[in-house]
């Protein structure tokens, strides 16, 4: 049964930034939009096993540092080659400045 965890506060994120969060085996990225809005999606390229926190954020879009695939942060859609699968999304919520995700 998925359980809201949070993820971090929303100070912990610059617009148009990203951090990784790590919850027992699994690493996701949470993103704040240019728009201030916030994303959870997986954390590591489905290309090969890079995390993306080090990736870039840009007119919706996550940077893979390692081979420059692209993401769609909203939907985790892969965008660019050599990445041709998605990445999975993740609910989120904000509540009292804080950033909550459905694990």
């Amino acid at each position: 049964m998925p359980n809201w965890t949070r993820a971090c506060a929303t100070d912990d994120i610059p617009l148009d930034d990203l951090i990784r969060f790590d919850q027992g085996s699994q690493t996701f990225i949470i993103v704040r939009s240019e728009e201030d809005t916030f994303h959870a999606l997986d954390g590591i390229c489905s290309h090969e096993h890079v995390h993306l926190c080090d990736g870039l954020v840009m007119d919706g879009i996550i940077e893979c540092p390692k081979h420059n695939a692209t993401f769609d942060f909203r939907t985790g859609e892969a965008k660019r080659a050599p990445a041709c699968i998605n990445l999975k999304t993740y609910p989120v919520r904000v509540t009292d400045g804080h950033v909550w995700i459905e694990i």
